[in-house]
Formats: structure tokens, sequence, C-alpha cells
């Protein structure tokens, strides 16, 4: 005779799910799946907790409900040995160590560690957040994201980096530049060797192994590799720059690339270099003159090694490459 379990393996095979829901069709391959599940349609709850009294509809979210109680925290991250009580919210956790942000919102492509990162940040898309931007009109969820997300307009950077003197707007932004000055390249593509920085740099570097183009034009049906080409495409059938300068009509299609304009007309040069005094107009001006003191070329020819400080020299340099090509 065949055990219980083996027969209920099995059904992972042949997708032959004896036990289906009446209210919704769905099938499980034993009968304790369908009874937690029937749960669903009924407003039973049958596991009460003796501490409080509150009501839960499965034993597993029981358990960890219990724990509030008795302060048990069975869950310790090997890194850095913090606990928790419930494996949920230790796996999101672990993401902290490893880098990993497995959802990725379809809109804009920026990831998230958790589920409801994600959900808080499709607001910001929909509109539906009761935290709205008046300069944008985002909206968002909670009153701290609307804070951080208000520096987009005011220029606030307050995570300043101790190596370059560079700020960030967001400390996670500030993490991730640290390793151009050390170097560490934490992440590897199994396919090719290639070394990254980011682990959100390597999901993008492996859609040139898989082919995947996961940003789709609805309106003609193009698809893309990467986000700013996708948001560049999209301006073809749209057009939209809703932010003009009053000064010479010009317009754009962000408030923060407005404001920069605007100093081309004002003459303000706010960004000054701390190592030699030289005030500049924009932010990126600064960042790469710092190049010019710290020696920084992060531009590599993948033909021939030599790098470069700036990406116009990096363009004009590739051309030589191509060009013996196409003598030979």
């Amino acid at each position: 005779m065949w055990s219980t379990a083996f027969r209920r393996h099995m059904v992972t095979h042949t997708g032959d799910a004896p036990y289906t829901c009446k209210e919704c069709g769905k099938a499980f391959n034993c009968s304790s799946s369908l009874r937690t599940h029937e749960t669903t349609h009924s407003e039973e709850k049958p596991y009460q907790c003796k501490q409080c009294g509150k009501f839960l509809r499965y034993y597993h979210t029981f358990r960890t409900h219990e724990r509030t109680h008795t302060g048990e925290k069975p869950y310790e991250c090997k890194q850095c040995g913090k606990a928790f009580s419930c494996p949920s919210s230790f796996r999101k956790h672990e993401r902290i160590h490893t880098g990993e942000k497995p959802y990725e919102c379809k809109e804009c492509g920026r990831a998230f560690r958790g589920l409801s990162s994600l959900r808080a940040h499709m607001i910001t898309h929909t509109g539906d957040g009761p935290y709205k931007c008046k300069e944008c009109e985002r909206a968002f969820i909670s009153p701290s994201s609307f804070r951080i997300h208000q520096r987009i307009h005011t220029g606030e950077k307050p995570y300043e980096c101790k190596q370059c003197g560079k700020a960030f707007s967001y400390y996670n932004s500030l993490q991730s530049h640290r390793r151009t000055h050390t170097g560490e390249k934490p992440y590897e593509c199994k396919e090719c060797g290639k070394a990254l920085s980011h682990h959100q740099t390597l999901k993008i570097h492996m859609r040139l192994h898989t082919g995947e183009k996961p940003y789709e034009c609805k309106q003609c049906g193009k698809a893309f590799r990467y986000y700013p080409s996708f948001h560049k495409h999209k301006q073809i059938h749209t057009g939209g720059k809703p932010f003009e300068c009053e000064q010479c009509g010009k317009a754009f299609s962000y408030y923060n690339s407005l404001q920069s304009h605007g100093r081309t007309h004002t003459g303000e040069k706010p960004y000054e270099c701390k190592e030699c005094g030289k005030a500049l107009s924009h932010h990126q001006t600064l960042r790469v003159h710092m190049r010019l003191h710290t020696g920084e070329k992060p531009y590599e020819c993948e033909q021939c090694g030599r790098a470069f400080r700036y990406y116009t020299s990096f363009q004009k340099h590739k051309r030589v490459h191509t060009e013996k090509k196409f003598c030979e």
C-alpha cells in the first residue's frame, strides 16, 4: 500500500488534485489544505488567543501572534544576530545583507525588498495616496515617504560621503556610492563572470543574456531592455513636457530638470568644490569635476582596458576600435 504522504507527492507530478472547493473551484491535493482554504470564504476564525482574546483564521498566524505576548523570536540572522518572531520578517531582513530586491515596479523599474514596499510605491503612480505632492502631483501612503520624496524638489541631500563629499537624498544611495571608493563588486554574473557593485545592476545586466525586455510600450508594442530607453520612447507618443521655463519657454519632462535649467538664466552656482573652491551650476557637474581631484576614471574600455574620466572621451576612444574593425 502506498503511504498517504507518497500519494500526496504524486499529485505534484500528475496534477490530479482530488479535493475541490465548492465555492471557487480551486483544487487541493489534501483535505487539510482544502479545509484551511474554505475558511477564506467564511467568517470562521477558529483559533483564539488566550492572552488577549483575538481570533485568527489560520494556525500559523495564530502561532506567530502568540509570540507578541511571549516575546519569542526563533528566527535569528546569522549575519548580524538580529532575531525575528515570524519567518516572513526574517526573510525580508536577510535581503538587506544579500542585496536582493525581488519586487520590481513595472511602471518605473524600481525594485524593493518587500511586497508591501512595492504596493506603497505603486501609489506614486496611481495617485491614490492621502499625501499628495503639490509640485508633481505624485501621491504617497505615509508622511515619511512623502517627506523623502520632497527632497527631489527641494534638492535636500542629508547623506554625505566622508571620502569625497558627495551628498545624497537617500541613505541606500550613499551605501551604494561607497563601493566606488572601496572597489567592492560582490555580485558576479554566472553567465559571463562579470563582477558588479550592486544587485540591481546585476539583475539588469542579466537581460543581456536572457534577452528579456520587460518594458513594453502600450501605444506601439515596442519592447525595451532598460527603463530610461522606454521612458524616452514614450515621449514620442505623449510629447509630455509639463514643466516650462518662464524665461525662455523651454519645456522639460521633470521638475528638477527645469530647476537646473533655470540656473542658466540666473547664473546661480550653488555647488562648490571643497578641494579647489570652484563653483558650479549643477550637482552632476560638480561630481564630474571631482574626478580631477580623486583621479577616478569610471569609463573602462572592454577592448583594451584603457580608462577615461569623461564619457565623451570614452565614446570617442571606442571609435578607434570600430574603425580598426571596419578597415580590416
